[in-house]
C-alpha cells in the first residue's frame, strides 16, 4: 500500500522573511523598520504600518510565545532540568551529572581568576619596570643637558 503525502506548498520569500523575523523576536522587527528607514523611507513606513496593522506589537509573535524563540526555550529548558522525571535512578543521575557540572564550573572559574591575577602582576611588574628605567634615565639626561 503507499501513502500519498500532499506537497508542502512553498511560501514567498516575504512570507519566509515574515517568519524569520517573527523567530527572531521583536528585535528584528525593529532593526528591520529602521532599516527600511535608512534604506528608503517608504519602506520603513510601510514596516510601521505592516507592524501596526497586523498587531505585531502586540502579537505574541513578537514576543516569541507562539513559536518558540532560542532564549525562550533555553529558560524552559532550565526549568525543566529541575523538575523530577519520576525515574529514581535518572534522578540520581541527573543530580550528580549538575553537581559534577558545578564543581567544574568553579574550577574554571577559578582558573580564570587565577589567570587573570597573573596577567595583571605581569603587566603591573611591566609598568613598575618601566617605570624604574625612566627614572634611571631622566637623571642623565638632566645631567647632560647643562640648562640649570
Amino acid at each position: 500500500m503507499t501513502t500519498y503525502t500532499m506537497p508542502v506548498p512553498r511560501r514567498s520569500w516575504l512570507g519566509r522573511a515574515e517568519d524569520w523575523l517573527d523567530n527572531k523576536g521583536r528585535g528584528a522587527w525593529i532593526a528591520a523598520m529602521v532599516l527600511g528607514f535608512v534604506l528608503f523611507w517608504p519602506v520603513g513606513l510601510a514596516l510601521v504600518l505592516y507592524i501596526t496593522f497586523t498587531n505585531r506589537w502586540r502579537n505574541d509573535t513578537m514576543f516569541g510565545t507562539r513559536r518558540c524563540s532560542h532564549r525562550g526555550h533555553m529558560a524552559s529548558q532550565g526549568f525543566n532540568a529541575m523538575r523530577p522525571s519520576g525515574n529514581f535512578a535518572f534522578d540520581a543521575y541527573k543530580a550528580e551529572t549538575l553537581r559534577r557540572l558545578e564543581e567544574e564550573q568553579e574550577a574554571f572559574e577559578a582558573f580564570l581568576q587565577r589567570l587573570r591575577e597573573a596577567k595583571d602582576k605581569q603587566e603591573f611588574d611591566a609598568f613598575m619596570e618601566d617605570r624604574a628605567k625612566a627614572a634611571r634615565t631622566a637623571p642623565e639626561t638632566a645631567e647632560g643637558s647643562g640648562s640649570y
